[in-house]
């Protein structure tokens, strides 16, 4: 399978550009804390209402992909965002910032769900891993270009929610571009009536468990540290809000980076083995940023880790679609379903650190890290799954 239309391709990579405006929840949530005066648990309600969709909505998604298709799906998805960006300018209040984060977090359910699997229908099986981590590239630039346009705003405009009509433009344009990009998608078994029941009946397969669980925690520590980076480099390092958002930029920066370097490594090397060596360097490297307060190691820290988790979404991702292909839609809504630990884990992280007052809550995500340095270390040792 060759790519026809690069046109296309394009397309589909601005869609994850698109989605990568979810991650603005984290320095969102920060603006919205301190304008509202809330506590750390209750701000964290703001990622969990944006992120507990991918628990409910995923494989629903998956359902619905099914009937109108991958193209259909990823439009609606981008229409339902439009109107979630454009809810704060009519009005800031608490209950329209809620709003505002349950439906982007259900369009980005949406969208993770059908575009992965409409890229798939575009790009080479055996350059899927590759497409489906460039396709994180451009969602990562997105990611790293948030906090620092939000704080480019309200440095110039003294207000940061006019961040949100440029989002808005931005999503117009994806959703004009993919209207008219042609795509041919790929027959599947997934036509055949799905239940609920059927697609979680995938868990019972281990190795779709092990990654269903290894994504879930992934997903925990990028929200939790895109949402916690800013309070961590306050209350640790001493810096001022504004200074201290930037901390997730450097985060996505990293990860932008990696990105670009996974691209070209996977081409050459198994994911599994990748997985296992970026895994351990990310254990290795938070426990010393845990360890010493100082700015330029925990800075320092945050890089290193933004480059180690770059690649592990795609790669956990592609083995789960590669391992049944005959069932990519309903894999693909049964792993954006894990997701959801976006949505769980910064909640713990915030409920730790009201009661301990400090950044405790942090340990949360050394324990995800760990839980994903042992999958890699069972995909390694069981070499069952597809070489990509």
């Amino acid at each position: 399978m060759q790519i026809k239309n690069r046109s296309t391709v394009a397309g589909i990579f601005f869609g994850y550009f698109i989605m990568g405006l979810v991650d603005i929840v984290g320095i969102s949530a920060n603006y919205v804390k301190a304008d509202f005066s809330l506590s750390d648990s209750v701000s964290s309600f703001l990622p969990l209402i944006a992120f507990i969709s991918f628990a409910f909505l995923a494989v629903p998604s998956g359902m619905l992909m099914n009937r109108i298709g991958r193209k259909n799906s990823v439009l609606a998805s981008f229409i339902i965002t439009l109107i979630a960006l454009l809810i704060p300018i009519t009005g800031y209040t608490f209950p329209a910032m809620l709003t505002t984060f349950a439906l982007v977090g259900i369009g980005n359910t949406v969208m993770q769900t059908s575009i992965n699997p409409l890229l798939a229908d575009v790009v080479p099986e055996n350059k899927l891993t590759s497409s489906l981590t460039l396709g994180q590239f451009f969602r990562s630039v997105s990611s790293a270009i948030g906090p620092i346009l939000v704080t480019t705003i309200m440095l110039l405009t003294g207000n940061w929610k006019n961040t949100f009509p440029i989002y808005a433009v931005i999503t117009v344009i994806g959703i004009l571009w993919l209207y008219k990009s042609p795509v041919t998608e790929r027959n599947t078994d997934d036509t055949q009536k799905s239940s609920y029941l059927s697609i979680l009946q995938l868990l019972k397969n281990r190795h779709i468990l092990i990654l269903f669980l290894a994504l879930f925690a992934f997903v925990g520590i990028d929200v939790g540290l895109n949402v916690y980076v800013p309070d961590f480099l306050q209350t640790r390092c001493g810096l001022p809000l504004q200074q201290a958002g930037l901390g997730s930029s450097l985060y996505f920066t990293a990860r932008i980076i990696g990105s670009l370097i996974g691209a070209v490594l996977l081409l050459r090397y198994r994911s599994e083995n990748i997985y296992l060596y970026t895994m351990a360097t990310g254990v290795i490297i938070f426990i010393i940023m845990m360890l010493f307060p100082q700015l330029y190691i925990a800075l320092t820290s945050i890089f290193i880790i933004g480059l180690v988790c770059a690649n592990v979404f795609s790669i956990l991702l592609s083995l789960a679609l590669q391992y049944r292909p005959d069932k990519a839609n309903e894999i693909s809504g049964l792993m954006i379903m894990a997701v959801s630990g976006g949505a769980i884990i910064p909640l713990l992280i915030g409920i730790i650190n009201d009661l301990t007052g400090g950044s405790a809550g942090m340990y949360v995500l050394l324990i995800c890290l760990l839980s994903l340095l042992a999958s890699a270390i069972y995909l390694c040792k069981f070499k069952s799954l597809p070489k990509n």
